[in-house]
């Protein structure tokens, strides 16, 4: 535990520069020096009476680990299930395997490869399963551990899989090849067997076209020793295992897709690519007995029903009591070409038709037995979507569908944000789940869920977990994930607030957004309090109260004219800057509107001081659970529509909202429904900007109507094909071609960043040559500020380049993916794919002013834009000469000043809704480089002080009493003590370093520059063992933590690439050493970065496999038994074994040993287990090595051979002869 003296560190630094910065991060996060002192100011500001801080944190307490991964699997392309142990497995395209269970059931497995699954199948009641992956691998997964790990692989070197199958209580694994063959693979060894069934011995010798890859594999239900081969080309053959030969072929005229058999073993179905079914006979393999398409329409004159499109799969399952099932995907006859994927379920005469959301990836047939020759009595079908899992209740005539108890429809919409809340107030889970309750969905299946496998328990964490997920439809869900579960506890529409816009009226109205003008942009919760705030791309911030009580009654709305025009201005050359003599002419005039005064109509097609949506203006009935209270929505000037919002913070104890964008900030009392404060960025700094203003030359921008430019939705700007972002961190500094040195030269600081020779970072512009504007057309060509389209294209992460293309007429910033992360206004529709757009005007580079931060304030571009990128209220010193703490709002900008503005609260309760509130700025502007991501107060004793709230009250409540109550503020954390001390800390982290202040003196005690060549998407003050740290996750993937208050950094591993926008949008740390992010568009991981949580991960997951009785099988009979079946028993060993069969070329196939092997031996490290288990691992690899000396062996031996037979019949052929003879 070691002991900070503030003013001990202090004195030794007295000497130094106050200009010099130190601390880590030459590797682009890598963080390795400690956080080093900045004196911004005097020594001796910093001493207290308390300059003693005992961090307790230590590199100890992080290690990063995944710890569970919910959602849909994202690309799906394999079913299985295990009917005894009644879990469910899912194979993907990325290689990727999902294990289901119960509730609380659900495991993530990887192949390295990364190859598409194939295939799965079960051991049943094994605890084992083996994966076919698209790289012609067989992976054999151990189940009997909470973490599934591969125990042995096999790839195979000249032969492709296609088809693999395993019957029940087998160990021999039959594979199926693109050429035809069959190989029979040993599971216990994953050793190929040298019985090779060959393509050309199966088919007839007169046969003369190749039958195609083996696209089926089933033994005989009547009888193990026949193994039936369905081959594409329409051709199947029944195999007689034991004499090596064929017992019947049959041949159809169209392909097969897949076969299944009738339980007796006397019948089999086979499905084919016309949309016809086959019933096939054993006794008169011929022709089939019964042709059916099922869907084709029936012809007038006799003639077959015309052909549908293929059948993919059928299962043909008998019942005792009842007709058998025969239940197929596809099959629809080609004139409904708008019908949806289906699944058709024929039972005796009755067909029924399931319509399906998605495409159909593959579906299974639940039954009572595991044993194929029994009656089956299905009970249940898994249909597997590209985007759904759906299960069919069978033992309803109706069908109804069973409730899917997993998180699956995270992505019903696109998630556009996250939000994740650990150690939350534990009357909110029940309290969401309550009102959530009431919108459940009714018809679904009364039956349990089937797929009940697995065991799993709470585990030692017990504090509530909530995650918040924003979606590009307007809603919110909110998902209880304690004890890394996920379940749903309450969907909130955000759009019912608005008015639904009518087809084709998109661009006679102010709508910015053509796609998804809903979209959740930003969120904002305070779980003390229940205040909930959601900001739209569609520049509106709705506030919303919660309340267990239905009421009916009208949204208040406000409109705020966010935007600021700029004064005469003569525009010089380039070379020739003159500086303002006054810096004050030129700010920016203040416009605010409130409610709906000042509104100015619109004339001809400009638009004016209207939103972009139109509110609801009638009594709306609102449920219970969240209640709009009110709408705020930025409004079009001149023309020129409002800016996205980048920036969002609530307090509840001051009743007051504060959010900003490019262009300024606003403040709004959302008790009194009134705006306290509208102003552009510039007029912040009041006297008090220590940045000179100057102008640069903007274009003669060209007139054109507003409609010329619709904002469009947030899916354009992410197609999930379109872009492909690669790393490309030391491309900041690397310039091409420009008219203007001067500009380039000022550009090149860490927070620009150039495309095409533009300067396009959110913090500086490009320049072009200076000419004359008149006052009108300097105000058009500024009013949007520098080279900013009505809606930025948020594409990539900063120092990122990305593969779109860019025209001349436009550009695309490699920095702006986030104006601020937290206002990313990309995300992944993969609904659908859009095709990027570049803007049709060249106004989206014209340019104003230009400026950019650099470390050594040398020379810096001056921008009259700089959005606000991070609010915060909190109880603080606004200036060095307070004596007290008072209500405060942190304001961050893109170009890392912090400003600190003081709020003035009426006095008492009684006066807060008639007495208004002063918002003024302080003069206080700290500095960091970079735009601020956040930022947090610690108190003198160093613990976090959170910011005053509201205790909640139901504003709806039938009790009078509780209307009336005075409100009950918070003030302070519980945690820390009421007296504030005489100072405090405040945590500040910008995109590039962080800093601590000691306040009020405003003295920077630490500084620690976290990364040169990368820069940061999140930051998060979190607690984590009583103590408090900064959660950092770096674009170049490195995940970081520093101690607070000095900075020292404690963890730093390169754990997540941002090969994705979706990552860099929806990582988000927490309390207690949790973070999350959006791996794939259907798919939440969570992981942890706590030590102590890495170590008891294993008690918190569920067991895959749990001990269970195989079912007996039915007792056949005598008869059935003497006639029904083969006399004679089959034994697989015997025939498949070494010694029959001999071994397999092992050029052909390789086997390669896994790990899951090792991590068993780590779980009985110490015990006999270990060592036995130790010993077998290395048996095993010493009898590879023993084989492999074999096989070299007996090659050297057969050469040597070969050798002296041809050495003996040249002897013979010249013994003879003379030797004129030769």
């Amino acid at each position: 535990m070691k002991k900070f003296n503030f003013r001990k560190v202090l004195d030794g630094l007295t000497a130094s520069s106050p200009g010099g910065s130190s601390g880590g991060g030459s590797g682009g996060g890598s963080g390795a020096s400690g956080g080093s002192v900045h004196p911004g100011g005097t020594a001796g500001a910093a001493g207290t009476p308390r300059d003693e801080i005992q961090e307790t944190l230590t590199s100890d307490y992080f290690q990063i680990c995944k710890t569970v991964r919910h959602g849909f699997p994202y690309l799906p392309t394999a079913l299985a299930f295990d009917p005894v142990q009644k879990i469910l497995a899912i194979g993907t395209r990325t290689g990727a395997i999902r294990i289901l269970g119960r509730p609380g059931v659900d495991c993530y497995c990887q192949h390295e490869s990364g190859a598409a699954v194939l295939q799965l199948q079960f051991l049943i009641n094994e605890g084992a399963l083996v994966s076919a992956s698209a790289d012609d691998a067989l992976h054999l997964w151990n189940l009997r551990q909470k973490r599934p790990a591969i125990l042995h692989s096999l790839k195979f070197n000249r032969e492709r899989i296609t088809y693999c199958h395993l019957p029940f209580q087998s160990k021999w694994l039959y594979v199926g090849t693109e050429r035809g063959n069959t190989h029979i693979v040993n599971i216990e060894s994953f050793i190929l067997s040298g019985y090779v069934i060959m393509w050309n011995k199966a088919i007839e010798l007169s046969t003369k076209t190749h039958p195609g890859p083996v696209v089926h594999l089933s033994d005989s239900p009547r009888d193990e020793g026949k193994l039936l081969i369905g081959y594409e080309n329409g051709t199947v053959v029944l195999w007689d295992l034991r004499s090596k030969r064929a017992d019947l072929r049959a041949y159809y005229d169209e392909a097969i897709h897949s076969v299944a058999w009738h339980h007796e073993g006397k019948q089999f179905m086979c499905s084919h690519s016309d949309g016809s079914l086959t019933l096939w006979n054993l006794k008169s393999p011929n022709r089939p007995f019964q042709t059916t398409i099922p869907h084709g329409k029936i012809q007038r004159d006799g003639k077959k029903p015309e052909s549908c499109k293929p059948i993919l799969k059928v299962e043909y399952k008998t019942c005792k009591n009842s007709e058998p099932f025969v239940i197929f995907s596809g099959g629809l006859s080609y004139d409904k070409a708008c019908r949806r994927p289906s699944l058709t379920i024929m039972h005796g005469k009755a067909i029924t038709v399931l319509e399906m959301d998605h495409p159909i990836v593959d579906f299974l047939t639940l039954c009572e037995t595991p044993y194929p020759n029994e009656f089956q009595e299905p009970y249940a079908v898994v249909v597997l979507l590209e985007k759904d899992l759906i299960v069919v209740d069978l033992t309803q005539s109706n069908f109804p569908i069973f409730e899917n108890p997993y998180p699956i429809d995270i992505h019903e919409s696109p998630v556009t944000c996250t939000e994740y809340f650990a150690d939350c107030p534990p009357d909110l889970i029940p309290v969401l789940y309550s009102v959530g309750a009431k919108h459940k969905k009714q018809g679904y299946s009364n039956k349990e869920w089937p797929i009940s496998g697995g065991a799993w328990n709470l585990g030692a964490q017990t504090y509530p977990e909530i995650i918040i997920t924003g979606h590009a439809d307007g809603s919110v869900k909110f998902w209880d994930a304690s004890a890394i579960t996920l379940q749903m506890l309450y969907k909130l529409k955000t759009s019912k607030v608005f008015e639904k816009q009518k087809l084709g009226e998109g661009k006679a109205t102010a709508e910015i957004v053509e796609e998804d003008p809903f979209a959740v942009q930003m969120m904002y919760w305070c779980p003390e309090s229940r205040i909930f705030c959601v900001a739209g791309v569609s520049a509106y911030v709705v506030v919303y109260r919660f309340s267990k009580h239905e009421v009916n009654t009208e949204i208040a709305s406000l409109e705020v004219r966010l935007q600021y025009e700029v004064e005469d201005i003569i525009t010089p050359e380039p070379e020739i800057i003159p500086p303002f003599p006054d810096a004050s002419s030129q700010l920016p005039s203040l416009k605010s509107l409130s409610g709906s005064t000042n509104t100015v109509a619109c004339e001809g097609t400009m638009k004016d001081s209207i939103p972009c949506l139109s509110v609801k203006n009638r009594p709306v009935r609102m449920p219970p659970g969240y209640q709009a209270d009110l709408v705020i929505q930025l409004v079009w000037v001149d023309g020129e529509p409002p800016q996205q919002i980048s920036s969002l913070a609530v307090n509840s104890a001051y009743g007051l909202v504060a959010f900003g964008n490019c262009n300024g900030l606003a403040v709004v009392d959302f008790m009194q429904k009134t705006v306290l404060l509208s102003m552009g960025t510039l007029e912040l700094y009041g006297s008090s900007d220590p940045y000179q203003r100057q102008p640069r030359s903007p274009r003669k921008s060209k007139q054109f109507a507003a409609d010329n430019f619709c904002m469009r939705g947030l899916s354009n700007f992410y197609p999930d094909l379109t872009k492909r972002i690669r790393t490309s961190y030391q491309s900041l500094t690397e310039l091409s071609d420009s008219p203007v040195s001067l500009e380039l030269e000022r550009c090149k600081s860490p927070t620009s960043d150039h495309v095409n020779g533009h300067c396009t970072s959110p913090t500086s512009q490009s320049c072009s040559s200076g000419k004359r504007l008149s006052s009108a057309d300097v105000s058009k060509a500024n009013r949007r500020g520098p080279g900013r389209p009505p809606f930025r294209k948020a594409q990539s992460a900063a120092c990122m380049e990305i593969s779109l293309p860019v025209t001349t007429e436009g550009y695309i910033s490699r920095r702006a993916m986030l104006q601020q992360l937290h206002g990313i206004s990309t995300f992944s529709h993969d609904e659908r794919h859009y095709t990027a757009h570049t803007w049709m005007n060249k106004e989206n580079r014209e340019n104003s002013f230009s400026r950019s931060r650099s470390s050594s304030v040398s020379s810096i571009d001056r921008d009259s834009k700089e959005a606000i990128t991070a609010l915060y209220f909190m109880e603080s010193f606004a200036r060095k000469n307070d004596s007290a703490v008072s209500p405060c709002l942190w304001v961050g900008t893109g170009l890392g000043m912090v400003l600190i503005l003081s709020l003035n609260l009426p006095a008492s309760d009684d006066l807060r809704q008639s007495e208004p509130v002063m918002v003024s700025p302080s003069g206080t502007v700290l500095t960091l480089k970079g735009a601020v991501l956040t930022f947090a107060c610690l108190d003198c004793m160093g613990t976090l002080t959170h910011p005053p709230y509201e205790v909640w009250r139901d504003p709806h409540s039938a009790d009078e009493g509780e209307k009336t109550r005075k409100r009950k503020l918070v003030m302070h954390s519980p945690s820390s003590s009421q007296d504030m001390g005489d100072h405090q800390f405040a945590v500040i982290c910008s995109e590039k370093q962080a800093k601590v202040f000691s306040l009020p003196s405003q003295t920077c005690l630490y500084v620690h520059n976290i990364t040169e060549t990368s820069f940061l998407l999140r930051a998060d003050v979190v607690t984590l063992c009583n103590s408090v740290c900064l959660a950092c996750f770096c674009a170049n993937g490195h995940i970081m933590t520093l101690s607070l208050p000095s900075l020292r950094p404690l963890l730093d591993i390169n754990y997540l690439p941002v090969t994705d926008m979706r990552i860099a949008r929806t990582f988000c740390f927490t309390n207690e050493g949790q973070a999350l992010y959006l791996s794939s568009p259907t798919e939440i991981q969570r992981l942890t970065y706590s030590q102590e949580m890495c170590d008891n991960l294993q008690d918190m997951l569920g067991d895959l496999f749990t001990p269970v009785e195989t079912p007996e099988a039915q007792n056949r009979g005598f008869l059935k038994g003497l006639f029904g079946g083969s006399g004679q028993a089959f034994d697989r060993e015997e025939l498949f074994g070494e010694a029959t069969a001999g071994k397999a070329s092992r050029s052909l196939a390789q086997h390669i040993p896994g790990s899951g092997g090792i991590e068993g031996v780590r779980g009985a490290a110490g015990g006999v287990i270990g060592d036995l288990t130790r010993a077998r691992i290395a048996l095993d690899e010493r009898g590879q090595k023993l084989g492999e000396l074999d096989e070299r062996t007996a090659s050297m031996m057969a050469s040597a051979e070969a050798f002296s037979k041809h050495a003996h019949e040249v002897m013979l052929k010249y013994k003879d002869k003379k030797w004129y003879q030769f």
